[in-house]
């Protein structure tokens, strides 16, 4: 099996490749909230009206509000992965460093609009070199966080030589300090930003992307006239304004983090990194394990860059770090 090797959450091919697999599968292979936001008594005109002007700039006013932003610098989308694959034809640079190992879907957006692409550990040291820079914070899978001042000041450099820091803060609302989503809407920034992954909703598709106006105009007019659906909206409205719900998750994501640590060190794999959504292992045969797993009805995430690396997302149920544990010991 390798469509596993792109992204994660396909279960259903799971169950079709690993037939013998006991049930219920337990899926570890996105780093998505397991607890989503509560959605239900959506009002009927979210599902059965088009989206008014109304419902969008309620959602966008309480998003800009959680991330201190200012809500013109917003422009909804559905979902960021869109974004990232729109983004080559509207900015156009020619060489751009990305930092690696990250969300491979950056590389691969770039590559087919015909850019150079540089991967690299230390994409801030390129920004005097290069158009764009492309990364993940808090990075994806391993983690990996930025001081702000060096982001600012790798913005400053290319903004000066007309270039691009892009930032892909997919899980940023796990720590609202590290955001760059203050600063949105100044030269040269651009940040990409996912309701889905916190809120536990992917299936929502809402997102949206901070930038100066140029770029958000010309992205606006690539979305379209109704680019995020009503039930999104209103969701996101509520879940975005929401802090108490957001600060009892973030401790909720944060315990049980820790408790999969827990189980992880006891299997015998070493814990390079990840967030409160993730943990990142390492192990000599990833691939080996990774079957190992999904034999007995765990799917966790694999990479086609490494033999070595693992993503398990936290498990949803008291009984599944026991199951995930029981796996990793036969």
């Amino acid at each position: 099996m390798t469509g596993d090797l792109i992204h994660g959450g396909a279960i259903d091919q799971m169950r079709t490749a690993f037939p013998n697999a006991p049930e219920p599968w337990i899926d570890l292979s996105t780093g998505i909230n397991p607890w989503p936001y509560p959605y239900i008594d959506l009002s009927p005109a979210s599902l059965a009206d088009l989206p008014t002007k109304a419902m969008y700039e309620a959602c966008r006013e309480a998003m800009a509000s959680a991330l201190g932003a200012a809500p013109e610098t917003l422009l909804l989308s559905p979902g960021s992965e869109l974004l990232i694959r729109l983004l080559p034809d509207i900015i156009r640079p020619r060489r751009i460093a990305v930092l690696s190992p990250t969300y491979g879907d950056h590389v691969a957006a770039w590559k087919t609009a015909g850019a150079e692409v540089i991967q690299t550990q230390d994409p801030l040291s390129y920004s005097g070199r290069v158009d764009a820079i492309v990364l993940c914070h808090p990075n994806n899978p391993d983690g990996r966080l930025f001081d702000l001042g060096a982001l600012e000041t790798a913005r400053q450099t290319l903004a000066a030589r007309g270039g691009w820091l892009i930032i892909d803060e997919a899980y940023a609302d796990l720590i609202p300090s590290l955001s760059f989503a203050p600063k949105g809407g100044a030269d040269g920034l651009i940040i990409l930003r996912s309701f889905g992954k916190f809120f536990g909703l992917a299936g929502v598709r809402l997102g949206a992307m901070l930038a100066p106006n140029t770029v958000r105009k010309a992205m606006a007019e690539r979305l379209g006239i109704w680019p995020v659906s009503g039930a999104a909206l209103e969701i996101g409205a509520r879940g975005y304004a929401d802090t108490d719900w957001q600060t009892q998750t973030r401790k909720r994501l944060s315990v049980t983090a820790r408790e999969l640590d827990v189980a992880l060190k006891a299997a015998g794999l070493n814990l390079v990194g990840g967030t409160d959504l993730f943990r990142l292992v390492e192990t000599n045969d990833a691939h080996a394990v990774f079957r190992c797993l999904a034999n007995a009805g765990l799917y966790v995430r694999r990479f086609n860059w490494s033999e070595t690396h693992l993503r398990i997302g936290l498990p949803a149920t008291p009984a599944a770090p026991t199951r995930l544990l029981n796996a990793l010991s036969l």
